[in-house]
């Protein structure tokens, strides 16, 4: 004798059938997908409610949802329905309007806005504005520096220096050279406090000076060794005395390609006529304004901020000795830095932003 209602028959194509078995055994399906799948496929094999609420450890009214939804919907039925959840209160003329104020205004005797700021003037909560503002990327509290070079060698220099990097010539050195001048002996005026658990380090804001250093490398490409000298000063005399560092520690059967900046002191009389007399020795400016193409400033970066920002020197000799150290094992296991911007893509950034920063003038003048 049969009871209840007559179950509508499950059948499944091979394709569904497919993607069910794929949902119920995939180990990144959601637990709750995984189980409608699984709930389904025991249906399908002609197990009635009961007996595939007992299989899949659910509630028969579980399965009988999980039944309907799926001979409604197919797939898709198994699929959370979106929830009605508590209606917008702001509108999205607000929303715009906090975009509009942030992009084309300033506040009165600032020159940002702040999320209290804008939310005062909107009438909205600071978290609210906080929001607004990382949906649409906007970062009013941020400013970066930029400088575009007016170098009417621009493009030739860029290709020229990228060049060397990934196609470097055969038989031959490429170097990048720079100077890091004037680096400061600072000691802070109290003793700093280490690490503790659950305390950051600490050191005092203001410190005494004890004279200045300048640091004279050459960044060898290929593997990432440095050849160094420091200097109490950075005229031509001491460029031209690294130089003949230079031409002592590089074999002398092979040919040096030197990656320089525009300083004044790398192309005096002095250092020309230096140049013309060690023939193996080829010169490649980098553009004006352009010292992020030379990887030599990749190194002093890292000197910076794993030795000096946070260091304590008490005269210029501890200075140059923590600078020897942090070189010396630099290396004793060198890394050369990857280049990997094609000239192309350096020109046609570069390009971009002109172009918008023209635009941009044009619209506020």
């Amino acid at each position: 004798m049969r009871t209840g209602r007559p179950k509508a028959e499950l059948l499944l194509t091979d394709r569904e059938k497919k993607e069910l078995d794929s949902l119920a055994r995939r180990s990144r399906t959601a637990p709750q997908v995984a189980r409608r799948a699984r709930i389904v496929l025991s249906c399908a094999s002609g197990l009635d409610n009961k007996a595939v609420a007992w299989k899949t450890r659910t509630h028969p009214n579980t399965v009988g949802k999980w039944r309907a939804r799926f001979l409604n919907d197919r797939l898709d039925g198994l699929l959370d329905e979106p929830r009605p959840g508590t209606p917008r209160s702001i509108t999205d003329e607000k929303v715009e309007e906090v975009i509009v104020r942030t992009l084309e205004s300033t506040p009165k005797g600032a020159t940002h806005w702040s999320t209290r700021g804008m939310a005062k003037t909107t009438g909205l909560s600071h978290m609210t504005i906080s929001r607004i503002w990382k949906a649409f990327g906007l970062q009013p509290h941020r400013s970066e520096t930029f400088k575009l070079s007016p170098d009417p060698l621009l493009v030739e220099k860029v290709r020229d220096i990228v060049g060397l990097y990934f196609d470097p010539p055969d038989h031959a050195l490429v170097l990048c050279v720079d100077e890091k001048s004037q680096i400061q002996a600072l000691e802070r005026t109290q003793p700093l406090l280490p690490m503790t658990p659950g305390q950051v380090e600490r050191r005092s804001h203001d410190y005494r000076r004890h004279g200045t250093l300048s640091l004279f490398a050459a960044l060898d490409v290929k593997t990432g060794r440095v050849i160094s000298k420091t200097h109490k000063r950075h005229r031509a005399l001491e460029f031209r005395q690294f130089l003949n560092t230079l031409d002592a520690n590089t074999p002398a059967d092979l040919d040096v390609h030197l990656i320089l900046d525009n300083y004044s002191t790398h192309k005096t009389q002095a250092i020309r006529n230096w140049f013309a007399k060690h023939t193996r020795f080829h010169t490649h400016y980098t553009p004006t304004y352009s010292s992020w193409i030379n990887l030599v400033e990749r190194l002093f970066a890292e000197l910076t901020n794993k030795q000096l920002r946070r260091g304590s020197h008490r005269s210029v000799r501890e200075l140059k000795a923590a600078i020897n150290e942090f070189l010396d094992h630099h290396n004793e296991h060198p890394k050369p830095y990857v280049w990997t911007k094609t000239a192309d893509q350096i020109l046609a950034s570069i390009a971009r932003f002109a172009q918008r920063t023209h635009e941009i003038h044009v619209a506020t003048t």
